[in-house]
């Protein structure tokens, strides 16, 4: 079973002035891939955000998924801290992410997020909206599992 972290960069949410919808329907659909074994919400600081994936990068953490940050406002640096922390870029799930919100929203193509591999850890950003997590999510579930198999080293493919 997967470990996972769910990071939520929120002014509002990290003051306790906004719920953390994103972050709870992340949880709630996530019991399918893995064990959600910690949540945090914290402000729109860069440092912050990159120290917190790291902590859980160095705890051997699977999977961490981010919400919110990821679009053009001047404190939305989640891709930043991501970017500290990766130690590759998976830059094809950034990308079907986008293809997917623009099928929604043309507002797709201005998301920053980035995927990104780190040690044996598997980061994705996604937006802050409740309704775009909805919506990304079933782009992603088919290659969560294969994906951290890889990271994890298990190459070996079945004849």
């Amino acid at each position: 079973m997967w470990t996972i972290a769910i990071l939520t960069s929120s002014d509002q949410g990290a003051t306790g002035k906004r719920a953390d919808e994103s972050g709870a329907i992340l949880a709630t659909h996530l019991e399918q891939v893995g064990k959600v074994v910690e949540r945090k919400i914290l402000p729109d600081e860069e440092e912050l955000l990159a120290q917190q994936m790291q902590k859980w990068i160095d705890q051997g953490i699977d999977l961490i998924l981010t919400t919110g940050g990821t679009g053009l406002g001047p404190r939305d640096v989640t891709p930043e801290a991501t970017r500290r922390v990766i130690d590759r870029d998976i830059s094809g799930i950034a990308e079907a992410l986008r293809q997917e919100s623009m099928r929604h929203t043309p507002m797709g193509m201005l998301s920053r997020g980035i995927a990104g591999q780190a040690k044996t850890t598997l980061i994705i950003n996604l937006p802050g909206s409740p309704r775009a997590i909805e919506e990304l999510l079933p782009v992603i579930f088919p290659v969560l599992d294969h994906a951290m198999h890889l990271i994890h080293g298990q190459t070996t493919h079945e004849k």
